[in-house]
């Protein structure tokens, strides 16, 4: 193999390696905050928890933790957007509504920190614009997919929906709710939103 062929691989090994450690970073930060909320995510504590030393989580992520909250936000809206998307798929469309409803309040109750930073924390990611990161577009156009009525209608229709659905997950999280209702308020919220409307 030629010199430029070993460069080539060593690179590629150190982006590996690099991409590891970011990797376990963020998911030592998960595991902190479902742990002991994110007021327990500390710089420290993370370095800890990984065995390296504070300037190399600094070397991954310069910002500190707001930037690995954003990180573990934007990770979320792969993963919930991956749920929606699993959920909707082959049903009709009065099912699809349902099913993308009830996989949203499953994510948010599997993951509260996770949906926490996605949805509460101050992090730098920007909503509701044309130049929103693709992981919140996706995450959007999951909803779109399952909601009705005229297509001007659509992203306004898709943000109550979205809207009702996160204020069940607070009010769920609160007490405020019987659980054992949530079937019946998904289904009443997706025939109200639903392409099935």
């Amino acid at each position: 193999m030629d010199e430029a062929g070993k460069d080539a691989m060593a690179g590629s090994a150190r982006e590996r390696r690099l991409a590891a450690r970011r990797q376990e970073i963020l998911d030592a930060a998960r595991r902190l905050a479902e742990e002991a909320g994110w007021a327990g995510v500390t710089t420290r504590a993370l370095a800890d928890a990984i065995g390296y030393s504070q300037p190399v989580l600094y070397g991954h992520f310069p910002e500190g933790k707001a930037q690995i909250m954003s990180a573990v936000a934007l990770d979320g809206f792969v993963e919930l957007t991956q749920a929606l998307r699993t959920a909707g798929a082959g049903r009709s469309s009065a099912e699809a509504a349902v099913a993308v409803a009830e996989a949203y309040l499953t994510y948010a109750v599997a993951h509260p920190a996770v949906y926490e930073a996605m949805f509460t924390l101050p992090i730098s990611p920007r909503f509701a614009e044309a130049d929103s990161e693709p992981e919140l577009q996706e995450g959007f156009a999951a909803l779109v997919a399952v909601m009705g009525g005229p297509s001007d209608d659509v992203p306004t229709a898709t943000e109550v929906f979205w809207s009702a659905l996160h204020g069940m997950v607070g009010l769920e999280r609160a007490g405020r709710m019987r659980a054992e209702d949530r079937a019946e308020r998904t289904r009443v919220l997706a025939a109200r939103f639903g392409s099935g409307a």
